[in-house]
């Protein structure tokens, strides 16, 4: 079974958490992209929705839905996104579509996170894919030093800026045995806006697309 095959079926089963009178929180990539596919299917169940970027938000508008903001709904019900990687605790790399910031708020403000994935994703240490960073364009270079000096090879994600107008590092080698610390570790280097280890807030369901048509799902 091919990755997109996987990566349906992952969201195809997270479509069974949604209640009705759910407010929805809806991430980035190609596997949110079929969960939003399914959405109208269940259209008399969703309140409101909120997305973490622009390209998820113009699909969105596409299927008929209004996209209201966070500051709007405030803490709400569901969020489901997608992740780069996942370990057994559920901790995430995620930014590989470039809106790990808007991401991040908005897994912090979501009661419950459903993370949909194809099971290659899931490694025994977070690091193999190349970790985003997400950094004031005048801080590129400061914090590639850093990173530098923490071992990692950081490359600029050239030609793009986030929907928040700044610019992607993307930081190659590194091995990440302690989430938690690096994650609190590169947040503090000055000009970093957000790192894409999601361990502080990992996801509380993963639901990983398997090669037998299955989806096996795991629980932080």
């Amino acid at each position: 079974m091919n990755a997109s095959d996987k990566k349906r079926n992952a969201a195809k089963a997270a479509i069974e958490f949604i209640e009705p009178g759910v407010t929805l929180g809806v991430g980035t990539g190609s596997t949110v992209n079929f969960l939003i596919e399914l959405l109208p299917e269940i259209r008399d169940k969703i309140d409101r929705v909120v997305s973490s970027s622009i390209a998820s938000t113009t699909i969105l508008e596409a299927h008929g839905f209004e996209v209201s903001t966070l500051n709007e709904v405030g803490d709400y019900d569901l969020y489901i996104d997608g992740a780069d990687e996942s370990n057994k605790r559920l901790q995430l790399i995620k930014g590989g579509g470039g809106a790990l910031t808007r991401e991040k708020v908005l897994a912090a403000a979501a009661r419950r996170f459903i993370c949909i994935v194809e099971d290659t994703k899931l490694v025994g240490m977070l690091g193999r894919f190349p970790l985003p960073i997400e950094v004031l364009p005048m801080a590129q270079e400061l914090v590639s030093r850093r990173m530098l000096k923490m071992r990692g090879q950081p490359i600029w994600r050239e030609g793009f800026v986030t929907d928040n107008g700044n610019h992607i590092l993307d930081v190659h080698d590194l091995q990440i045995s302690n989430p938690l610390e690096m994650e609190a570790r590169i947040n503090r280097i000055p000009g970093v806006v957000t790192v894409g280890i999601f361990a502080h807030r990992p996801a509380d369901i993963l639901l990983l697309g398997t090669d037998d048509g299955g989806v096996r799902e795991m629980r932080s």
